[in-house]
């Protein structure tokens, strides 16, 4: 298991829970940004870094991703995209992202996209990330990350 983190937009603040929890479970843990990231020295944490584009990143993360693995992302293209590939998606505020919810989440993109684009919805964004959407990260990470290296033992 491989876990790869959508790191353009990723929240700081999550870091160091993702950085204890890949030396605690020894899982490679790879950022991927369009952007210069460095972190402190480690042998499961590596940088990868692409060309400013659209969807450079994305494109990156789906052409390494395998089954089994997981990414972490807000953005919900990828997240269907990964699904698609059989890994796992979890977003920063530790909702995971299934088959069974992630096309939903497809549909009311565009939706709001489109009341975006026609004036209808203006503003906004996401709501300020809290003490409990760290935790809820947390726990879910621990137990997906737990849940499949046991699978993997088997």
């Amino acid at each position: 298991m491989r876990i790869y983190v959508d790191a353009d937009a990723f929240p700081n603040v999550l870091k160091d829970i993702l950085f204890r929890a890949a030396e605690r479970m020894q899982v490679p843990l790879v950022f991927v940004a369009c952007k210069r990231l460095s972190f402190g020295r480690s042998a499961n944490i590596s940088v990868i870094e692409v060309p400013i584009g659209p969807d450079l990143a994305d494109d990156r993360i789906v052409e390494l991703v395998q089954p089994g693995d997981l990414v972490i992302t807000a953005d919900i293209p990828l997240a269907d995209r990964t699904i698609t590939k059989g890994a796992f998606a979890l977003n920063p505020r530790g909702e995971l992202y299934t088959e069974e919810n992630i096309k939903d989440r497809l549909a009311f993109r565009g939706l709001m996209n489109e009341l975006r684009d026609c004036g209808l919805v203006t503003g906004g964004g996401p709501a300020e990330f809290t003490k409990k959407d760290r935790q809820a990260f947390a726990n879910q990470l621990d137990r997906l990350v737990s849940r499949q290296l046991k699978r993997e033992a088997l």
